[in-house]
C-alpha cells in the first residue's frame, strides 16, 4: 500500500514538473516573439545582459581616442556607421 502511494506521488510530481517546463518554454517563446517584433525591447534585453557581464568583470579599459559610449557600442556591435560623423559634426561649430 505504501509503495502505491509513493508511486502516485512520484507520478504527480512528474506531471507538475512537465507543466512547469511547458510554461517556461512558452514564456521563452513569447519573449522571443516580442523581441523580434520590437527592436527597443531587444536592445533593453541586450543592455540587461551587458549589465550582468559587466558586474562580473573587474575592470573595462577604454582609450582616449573615442568616446566611452562609442567604444562600448563597438564592443557590442551597436554603434551606427555614421556615429563618428554625427559626433564630429556636433562638436565642430
Amino acid at each position: 500500500m505504501n509503495s502505491v502511494l509513493v508511486a502516485e506521488k512520484t507520478a504527480q510530481a512528474s506531471v507538475i514538473a512537465r507543466r512547469e517546463e511547458v510554461a517556461s518554454t512558452r514564456s521563452l517563446l513569447n519573449t522571443a516573439k516580442l523581441m523580434d517584433e520590437n527592436q527597443t525591447l531587444y536592445k533593453l534585453k541586450e543592455l540587461e545582459y551587458l549589465e550582468k557581464i559587466c558586474g562580473k568583470v573587474g575592470e573595462i579599459s577604454v582609450n582616449g581616442s573615442a568616446g566611452i559610449l562609442e567604444q562600448l557600442g563597438k564592443m557590442m556591435g551597436t554603434v551606427p556607421k555614421d556615429y563618428a560623423l554625427q559626433t564630429n559634426s556636433n562638436t565642430v561649430k
